[in-house]
């Protein structure tokens, strides 16, 4: 028999079984929780910290897509305290990365009203758009360090391991090993991390080529050359 829980999400009581997160249990009395950094087919990493909510007693808020309930808690998930977090946390996203194509993000501004003029004046770290292969680009002028594609290339689903953070603090930005062009790494292109990225920081080639107002003849050309792997094997 599963042992179960017992704890009041925004005055409703619910039971539900151990190890099950918050964000599960207010999911299933109904309650929309905003996430970005989680992703159903990826470990919980709590990163963004958009999700969290307030839990009575406790020092400070909790994300809900980590924390596991616990019997006797009382949960809010939509407080002035709640609200104020996400409301800044999506100001200083925007003040941090380009969030024009993060569709989720643009609809959580405008639920929370949110002013992405707010920091406008703060430093943003700039970064070339790389095009190193036939497949898609990565523009991590769009990236907000959720860290699914990270997740999505190792031990998560791929285990190929070609992506990761480096550097640290305000300099923290994905990237290769040492920084290397795609086809030189352990890459095996098959789009798990352009699956997951919720702001277009990683989108397939075809489709950016499209939106830059590239010629159709143009596109094919630059998207239907051999994979690196492939002409390996024919030199051998």
């Amino acid at each position: 028999m599963t042992d179960l829980v017992t704890c009041v999400i925004d005055g409703q009581s619910v039971a539900v079984p151990v190890g099950t997160t918050i964000l599960e249990a207010a999911r299933q009395l109904g309650r929309d929780i905003p996430t970005l950094c989680h992703h159903e087919a990826l470990t919980a990493s709590g990163q963004c910290r958009i999700c969290s909510v307030e839990v009575e007693g406790a020092r400070t808020l909790l994300p809900a897509c980590a924390a596991e309930v616990r019997t006797g808690m009382v949960i809010h998930t939509r407080s002035e305290r709640v609200d104020r977090s996400r409301k800044v946390i999506l100001e200083m996203l925007a003040s941090a990365a380009d969030v024009s194509e993060a569709p989720d993000i643009l609809a959580y501004a405008e639920e929370y009203g949110a002013d992405f003029s707010r920091f406008a004046d703060g430093e943003r770290l700039t970064y070339p758009i790389l095009d190193d292969n036939p497949f898609y680009i990565r523009d991590y002028n769009k990236c907000i360090l959720c860290g699914r594609c990270v997740q999505a290339c190792g031990s998560d689903m791929q285990f190929a391991f070609a992506l990761t953070i480096a550097g640290r603090g305000f300099h923290s930005h994905i990237a290769t090993f040492f920084e290397k062009p795609l086809p030189e790494t352990s890459c095996v292109f098959c789009g798990n991390c352009v699956g997951v990225c919720p702001t277009n920081a990683l989108q397939p080639k075809l489709s950016w080529l499209l939106a830059q107002g590239t010629d159709w003849n143009e596109v094919r050309e630059q998207t239907k050359k051999s994979h690196p792997a492939k002409n390996m094997r024919k030199r051998r």
